[in-house]
């Protein structure tokens, strides 16, 4: 480590990741096994001795090992005598530890407001109708100013769009009821996988990802994606948000002598996998505009062609383990990824690439004025810190001195669009209820009006003969009888 540059290993003469350039960001490749999550290791100590905030998907478990101090065991220390690194020591870093379900690690959450129609859209998998509701159901939301907080508010709005779908169509275009219904059942899919406790408040704040610990080293934030990989779309959408978010809040400051982050992106396929030109784009656009703000992005992957043309040509930075060539794709693989280094005479690219063993790694990194280095056939430095995964009571002992917990750890549920959107409806059904009621009471008043004056009607006409004679029968009835009818009937007209 030196003030301007990581120490990555040795191949002829030492090789470093220079810190100006570390913005221009960079790809680290390689099959299984052959030492990429080392790398992203010992990338993230150097960063982090820099005083540069690292953030970081740990997908397997092993990059937890960041916040305990390594074990010096006998392959390390000859590693280190072989490269001749000096100094070696095992270390601790300074480490955040996040989780989206909030259980390995503080809580990440995000709006659904701040997601936005088009990352959502990739989440559910909406074709392009869909998503154009969905977009439609984004712009009333803005217009009536309706929060959408979490998956609550977004299915309290489709419902909103469906029962108003014929008066929508009118200001925003076609409103299809069948694709509002698709929507909300890739909802409940989405709830299923997990997804409903990602979106709510408190949401992040991109700028806690920053800073330096009381001794300038930077933060590491570590997300638990153990989990998250079962889902491996809800992954590739959270990690592109944050992107986006990191590209939207932070200012322009050029190039900076080192960055202000730098991200890495584990399991990068899974990122362009299926990704529609729309979104390649936006993709293109963030990874090339994001560097002005002072973050680097490094894709992590298996296979270099994983990432499009046009993300790899803006990848300075190239460390790449070894690759199998028992097929003939394969082989077109290999070399391929041959031909995005700067050729070294003293060797065979291709060949190399094969050849290379564990810990080993073809290496091309920015130098002077940003021009890519001549790639080396180098050893990876070893890791000061711990190599694997941590136990869970080392993990709750980081947490607890964690500051994001008082932040984060406390679900906040706000009056937003499911609170309003319910509060109209229930204000409607009683103005429904009370209209009825009213019409109800309007109908039978005219109907009592009615009635009584047909009673007075009546009581100014002469009796007639058949009435004089029904009176004359009755009165010859038996007294008693009569009595208790009469009695009874006019029992009832009285307490009428």
């Amino acid at each position: 480590m030196t003030d301007a540059a990581v120490f990555l290993g040795k191949a002829e003469n030492p090789e470093f990741l220079n810190l100006k350039y570390a913005n221009r960001h960079g790809l680290i490749a390689g099959a299984t096994g052959t030492g990429k999550t080392v790398t992203l290791q010992i990338i993230t100590e150097g960063l982090s001795k820099a005083g540069v905030p690292v953030f970081v998907a740990d997908v397997k478990g092993d990059l937890a090992g960041l916040s305990r101090a390594g074990v010096m065991k006998d392959f390390l220390l000859k590693r280190a005598e072989t490269i001749g690194l000096e100094g070696y020591k095992p270390e601790a870093f300074p480490v955040r530890f996040w989780d989206l379900n909030g259980a390995l690690g503080h809580p990440i959450r995000a709006t659904a407001s701040e997601m936005g129609p088009l990352l959502l859209s990739r989440l559910l998998d909406l074709n392009e109708t869909q998503e154009g509701v969905l977009t439609l159901a984004f712009r009333y939301a803005d217009d009536q100013g309706l929060l959408l907080l979490d998956l609550k508010d977004l299915r309290a709005l489709l419902v909103e769009v469906a029962e108003r779908a014929s008066e929508l169509s009118l200001e925003y275009g076609h409103v299809s009821k069948a694709s509002v219904g698709a929507i909300q059942r890739r909802l409940l899919t989405l709830e299923e996988q997990g997804a409903e406790e990602f979106f709510g408040e408190p949401a992040l704040n991109i700028h806690d990802f920053l800073g330096t610990d009381d001794d300038g080293l930077g933060i590491v934030n570590i997300l638990a994606a153990e989990k998250l990989m079962s889902t491996p779309k809800l992954y590739a959408t959270f990690l592109l948000w944050l992107l986006s978010e990191l590209f939207e809040e932070l200012p322009e400051i050029g190039d900076p002598e080192k960055p202000k982050l730098v991200f890495f992106f584990d399991e990068a396929h899974l990122l362009f996998d299926d990704a529609p030109k729309a979104l390649l784009d936006k993709i293109e656009q963030v990874v090339r505009l994001i560097r002005s703000k002072g973050v680097g992005v490094f894709f992590v992957s298996q296979n270099p062609l994983d990432i499009p043309d046009s993300v790899s040509s803006q990848l300075g930075n190239r460390v790449l383990h070894a690759l199998r060539a028992y097929t003939p794709r394969e082989q077109k693989v290999v070399r391929a990824a041959a031909e995005t280094f700067r050729p070294n005479p003293a060797f065979d690219t291709v060949a190399a690439i094969t050849e290379l063993g564990i810990g080993e790694a073809l290496v091309s990194t920015l130098q002077a004025k940003g021009a890519p280095s001549i790639v080396q056939r180098t050893l990876i430095r070893p890791p000061s810190s711990r190599m694997g995964a941590i136990t869970p009571e080392e993990r709750k002992e980081t947490m607890a001195f964690s500051e994001m917990g008082d932040k984060y750890d406390t679900t906040i549920d706000r009056e937003s669009a499911y609170e309003v959107l319910k509060g109209r409806a229930e204000r409607a059904a009683k103005a429904e209820a009370a209209e009825k009621q009213a019409e109800a009471e309007r109908k039978t008043a005219k109907k009592t009006a009615t009635r009584k004056t047909a009673t007075r009607k009546r009581s100014s006409n002469r009796q007639s003969v058949g009435e004089a004679a029904i009176k004359s029968a009755v009165r010859t009835l038996s007294s008693g009888l009569a009595r208790e009818f009469l009695r009874g009937i006019l029992g009832g007209m009285k307490r009428r």
